[in-house]
């Protein structure tokens, strides 16, 4: 189906803006659900209080005695951008607030797969802690939990995924989407939940009168700034696309600001320093696309122990060192990525001339990579809109014939709850499941591949109408030719962070086509003018365009774009990114 673009409805006369609030920016925010410029009030006084979050004062009072009894505690983490950003905050905030010798254990994906397993418990045994937190993961760990707690640790799940019919028997849980939490977000990151539980934590201790207790005191131990985490908090909560409700924004604007203020680990400016960018003008995209795909790559094809080590350090010259390290992984990682892309194409080639293709995409390939299964999954996702499972060998030493999935939805679909609708149907295929709306990960026997394929293909139509199967591009209207301004990008730029669920506004219309060229092999470069003001001539680029389908002799085109203000030279001038284009 061809791509069909879609303006967002709305009614101006539904706002609370100020009478001074252009019209522009009206528009764009009531497309987003937000009706005045209180939802644009990024103070950390503004965000929820930790006090409605299920869990949260159990789990603060094991915490305090645990600090007060100078325990030791060990952090299970997350193989990813989220997981390494939790791991590093609870580590350095743990140990600000005089909690000895905190440390970090993340399970490699390829030795021992997602969470804490009672196998990765046997690891963290040989640590003999005595608190043991999971960060960004846990709430599926039902054995894993068990086989902690008869060990002796005293466990504390903090986590945001979707819990399933059980809950781990852990002695708290911090999670906003377990059943009975009255948190009103539901959307933070496993960073976001990690942060608010040592927020509260230090407010406690401060409120026993620990950092001033003679102890204490005079090694001048003094109450953390939880502010000084927020870079952390900001990169793990953009790279994990959560939604950015208001509570996730404030948190974000805070963390970017801190960062391009240069307030922020030597780690993330190291990371922006080898991608080439400039830290003080960092924006989601940049932490989206630079900084997130790079501590990935540790977890995808080698150890995000290396990530979580850049984020950690205190050292600039170790940064830089373990920030080329992961530049490096990250370009490997491209490369698989490509060869594995090319290798799906050409079946998915095959499946298109054989005849219609299914509503949902299952891939096997025993030679892919399985770090790289995920990012694979979302680029056919993107193409064809339909949703994906890529799978990979579970491991390559192994006889056990297991293999894994990684997958990826189109909105409209949860895929969570189609993995269910399988595992209710057919409990012999799935080997074990769990994720959220738009992406969810599984094994299963290498025999039950083909079974398994029929069962999400029947699924997946018995949850979507085929109208959903279309892709569409959400616009934000067309603009006038007046509004073609580098004030009017401005004053859209001025209400980030854009994000997950918060789209940086985009804009459709059809303009005449005046110039066109080739840059960089498949960029196109254009001159266009509004119809209604051909004078105006107006710079834009499309990336990564079918050059070789694209037609030359083209007078008008259809786009959807964004107002960009593109900088060169120390000279600023308006651009129009183009996401789509079409010859009218």
């Amino acid at each position: 189906m061809p791509t069909k673009i879609q303006r967002r409805p709305v009614d101006l006369s539904t706002g609370r803006f100020a009478s001074d609030t252009p019209k522009i920016l009206q528009r764009v925010l009531l497309g987003r659900g937000v009706t005045s410029e209180a939802d644009l009030d990024h103070r950390l006084a503004k965000l929820h209080a930790p006090q409605a979050m299920r869990g949260m004062e159990r789990a603060v009072q094991l915490l305090v005695e645990a600090v007060r009894a100078q325990q030791k505690i060990l952090i299970v983490g997350d193989f990813d951008a989220d997981g390494a950003t939790s791991s590093t905050l609870a580590v350095l905030a743990l140990g600000a607030m005089g909690a000895p010798a905190v440390e970090f254990l993340v399970p490699n994906r390829f030795d021992f797969g997602y969470g804490l397993t009672p196998e990765i418990v046997e690891v963290a045994k040989e640590s003999a802690p005595d608190v043991l937190i999971t960060v960004d993961n846990g709430i599926s760990s039902i054995d894993g939990v068990a086989a902690a707690r008869a060990a002796g640790m005293t466990v504390i799940v903090t986590d945001h995924h979707l819990p399933g019919a059980q809950l781990p028997e852990a002695d708290a849980i911090v999670n906003p989407n377990q059943p009975d939490c009255d948190f009103p977000s539901k959307n933070l990151a496993g960073v976001g939940v990690i942060f608010y539980l040592l927020s509260r934590l230090r407010s406690a201790l401060q409120d026993s009168g620990w950092f001033t207790e003679s102890a204490f005191g005079s090694l001048g131990l003094r109450a953390p700034n939880m502010a000084e985490y927020l870079d952390l908090v900001a990169l793990g909560t953009v790279a994990d696309l959560v939604p950015l409700d208001h509570n996730n924004r404030i948190l974000v604007h805070q963390g970017i600001a801190r960062i391009r203020a240069g307030r922020c680990r030597p780690g993330i400016s190291a990371l922006m320093e080898v991608a080439g960018r400039d830290r003080r003008k960092l924006s989601t995209t940049d932490i989206g696309f630079i900084l997130g795909p790079r501590i990935n790559a540790a977890g995808r094809l080698d150890d995000i122990g290396t990530g979580i080590r850049c984020l950690l350090t205190r050292d600039p010259t170790e940064a830089r060192e373990l920030a080329a390290e992961l530049d490096a992984l990250n370009r490997d990682r491209k490369a698989i990525e490509q060869g594995m892309q090319r290798e799906a194409m050409a079946a998915l080639d095959k499946l298109q001339l054989d005849g219609e293709i299914p509503w949902s995409l299952c891939l096997y390939d025993e030679g892919w990579h399985q770090g790289v299964v995920g990012i694979l999954a979302s680029r056919i996702k993107e193409k064809f809109h339909r949703p994906v499972i890529a799978f990979a060998e579970g491991d390559s030493t192994s006889t056990s014939g297991l293999i894994k999935g990684s997958a990826r939805s189109i909105p409209g679909l949860h895929i969570r709850d189609a993995l269910s609708d399988v595992a209710a149907a057919h409990p012999e295929l799935i080997a074990k499941f769990g994720g959220h709306a738009m992406a969810a990960g599984l094994s299963l026997q290498r025999e039950h591949f083909p079974a398994f394929t029929a069962a999400f293909e029947a699924a997946v139509r018995n949850r979507l109408q085929e109208s959903q199967l279309q892709a569409v591009i959400e616009s934000d209207g067309e603009l006038e030719a007046a509004e073609f301004t580098m004030h009017t990008a401005a004053t859209l730029r001025a209400c980030a962070p854009w994000g997950q669920a918060f789209p940086e506004p985009q804009f459709d219309g059809e303009f005449l086509l005046l110039q066109q060229r080739i840059v960089g092999e498949r960029h196109l470069k254009m001159v266009v003018a509004p119809l209604d003001n051909p004078q105006l001539a107006l710079d834009a680029i499309a990336f990564n365009v079918d050059t070789d389908q694209w037609p030359q002799a083209v007078e008008r085109v259809q786009l959807a774009y964004k107002l960009d203000i593109n900088e060169f030279r120390g000279r600023e001038s308006l651009q129009l990114l183009v996401s789509y284009l079409e010859a009218v």
